[in-house]
């Protein structure tokens, strides 16, 4: 039997980014962009192009949410945790629906995608998680579950066996990294750190 390395080696990347993730450690952006890179070269061989593309944006976006957790630790010892408004929250829902009919008909429309309305609603609540992800929301979490389950089924019938059993431990992991920041979210309102300081709860909005 042919090992996919390039897959074990990508899946094991992933998992030391996730468990990095639920310790708001901001080392885990060393990891994670060595997954992305390696992932972006297994979708494109998959016929997964919106993935594919997707690996380009996040090392866009992990290198800036490098900055922005090094920043946050700089400034109060720790990464902090934020939350989005309600409007905030609403905005972002309305967006990703949006965004994936318009990406999944493009998919369909004018390329041999595999599963292109999937593949596009995992892609755009992954790009969307991501952004939170780099501006410290603890939505980002509900988003990454949803994504987790999205790609279960998705990499299952592509026959990325590796890839799948990487999300199931993800799907944990993600569910963990919910409720660890969660207690940080407490922790950092008992030591009298707002959750939605002025700056940031303006900015929530305003995507």
């Amino acid at each position: 039997m042919n090992i996919p390395w390039v897959e074990v080696i990508a899946a094991a990347l992933g998992l030391a980014n996730a468990y990095l993730l639920v310790r708001r450690s901001i080392w885990n952006y060393l990891p994670g962009i060595a997954t992305v890179v390696l992932y972006g070269w297994i979708f494109f061989q998959a016929r997964l192009y919106s993935d594919t593309l997707l690996q380009v944006f996040y090392v866009v976006v992990q290198l800036y949410g490098w900055k922005n957790w090094a920043s946050s630790k700089h400034d109060h010892g720790e990464v902090v945790v934020l939350r989005l408004t309600w409007p905030g929250r609403f905005a972002w829902a309305l967006g990703i629906a949006a965004a994936t009919l318009g990406w999944g008909w493009v998919m369909n429309r004018f390329t041999n995608d595999a599963a292109p309305w999937l593949d596009a609603g995992m892609a755009i609540t992954a790009v969307s998680g991501e952004m939170l992800l780099t501006r410290r929301r603890i939505e980002t979490w509900y988003l990454w579950i949803g994504v987790n389950l999205m790609s279960i089924i998705l990499y299952v019938a592509r026959g990325l066996y590796v890839t799948t059993a990487l999300y199931c431990v993800l799907l944990g992991l993600a569910t963990w990294s919910f409720m660890a920041w969660r207690a940080a979210e407490k922790a950092q309102q008992a030591a009298g750190l707002s959750a939605t300081p002025p700056a940031d709860a303006a900015a929530s909005t305003a995507h």
